[in-house]
């Protein structure tokens, strides 16, 4: 191979009405476009549509004859041109249709064109995937990363199972961004075992607090405020600490079904203005809000991959969080260099305990810079996007 222009198939990329929701597509075509001709994302932004009969026809027709017009391009990150389009799908839970959606209105706004690249990236291959295989030239490799936390739930369908190993079995390599997702895709594929690759998602070293935490006072947590992620179980937690320290307070970055009855249990234990629920939170603010915190406390009962846990400690911020399948991953070897892992258990005072433990041993016991090396190696733009390259280009390391 020597061209080296790129193309980027993804169904998730921040927009105006979402900034959030695909951010870490964008952070890799940023670690990855360094050395690169070209890339080219196209945004395939799935929209629910009727199901009836007579209006879902006249939808498609007017799809048809409209979506060749939308493929104008845009400026995007690091150079990138990127094109967006609505994706039209039946309202339904089946996802080997959702797939074939995304592959089918690509196809209608590229009008019979081919994707232009020397190789394709695509995310998420039952959406991103299975469009980049039905619309890229013949003899262009695909390499599909998987980000999926509800992987399990496509793979637990048959038709959708049956789809997925057929993109494995097309495409040239499949990275995932966490041991979780490598153990799932292994152990209901294993004859696709060789295709699989580690590769996370690209993290900022470039911002570092001027000077590390004194004291683990200011909590501070980022995450959706949904039942996996147990904000109740760390509000609990925080109050058996803060009811021996009166000036710890907690910080809760993140938005989501459960703000009332969390507002309410903060309330109902007595929090007060110790908690501050501050909504969601723009990705290029959370270095400074990392900053502005001595402790990361993250309590999910699991994670496709550590990407909180690896932005603390960049930013030179200790962590506390639950052995949720990323975390261990991420701190692996470094775990009491970079603050602590905490079991995942329904008994809030487990997690208590644990920050007593790592209070007391703080700073003197705790090594951040060690663990910020580390993880840099690993996680930077830098790392993350010649891992690709390698792989994209057979490049010697």
């Amino acid at each position: 191979m020597t061209g080296r222009r790129a193309a980027v198939v993804t169904p998730w990329y921040p927009d105006a009405q979402r900034p959030y929701r695909g951010s870490f597509v964008q952070a890799m075509v940023e670690a990855t476009a360094p050395g690169l001709d070209s890339v080219d994302i196209y945004h395939l932004d799935g929209w629910a549509v009727t199901r009836e009969p007579e209006k879902l026809a006249r939808v498609r027709d007017l799809q048809h004859r409209l979506l060749p017009r939308a493929l104008s391009p845009a400026p995007a990150v690091a150079g990138a041109t990127l094109y967006r389009l609505p994706v039209v799908i039946e309202r339904s839970r089946d996802h080997a249709l959702h797939a074939r959606r995304h592959a089918e209105w690509l196809s209608v706004a590229l009008d019979g064109r081919l994707i232009e690249a020397d190789v394709v990236h695509a995310h998420v291959p039952m959406f991103g995937g299975l469009a980049a295989l039905e619309n890229t030239r013949p003899g262009t490799p695909v390499f599909l990363t998987e980000h999926s936390s509800f992987l399990a739930e496509v793979l637990a369908q048959p038709d959708a199972r049956d789809l997925y190993d057929e993109i494995l079995d097309r495409c040239a390599g499949l990275f995932v961004v966490g041991e979780p997702l490598h153990r799932l895709v292994e152990d209901v594929f294993p004859h696709h075992t060789g295709k699989l690759a580690y590769i996370a998602n690209p993290i900022d070293f470039r911002f570092r607090r001027p000077e590390p935490p004194v004291a683990l006072r200011r909590w501070l947590s980022v995450a959706g405020l949904i039942e996996r992620k147990r904000i109740d179980h760390l509000l609990r937690a925080f109050a058996e600490c803060r009811a021996e320290d009166p000036e710890l307070t907690l910080t809760l970055a993140g938005e989501g079904e459960l703000r009332k009855p969390l507002l309410a249990l903060a309330a109902e234990l007595g929090l007060g203005d110790a908690v501050d629920f501050v909504g969601a939170v723009e990705p290029g603010d959370i270095p400074g809000l990392m900053a502005d915190h001595d402790l990361l406390v993250h309590t999910s009962r699991h994670e496709t991959f550590g990407v909180v846990v690896v932005e603390a400690v960049a930013a030179g911020t200790p962590v506390l969080v639950t052995r949720s399948g990323g975390s261990d991953q991420v701190l692996e070897g470094i775990e009491e260099d970079a603050g602590a892992l905490v079991e995942v258990v329904d008994d809030h005072t487990v997690f208590a305990d644990a920050y007593r433990s790592l209070r007391d041993r703080f700073p003197g016991k705790v090594d951040l810079d060690r663990a910020r090396d580390v993880l840099r190696a690993k996680y930077s733009y830098e790392a993350v996007g010649d891992h690709h390259h390698r792989i994209w280009f057979g490049e010697a390391s």
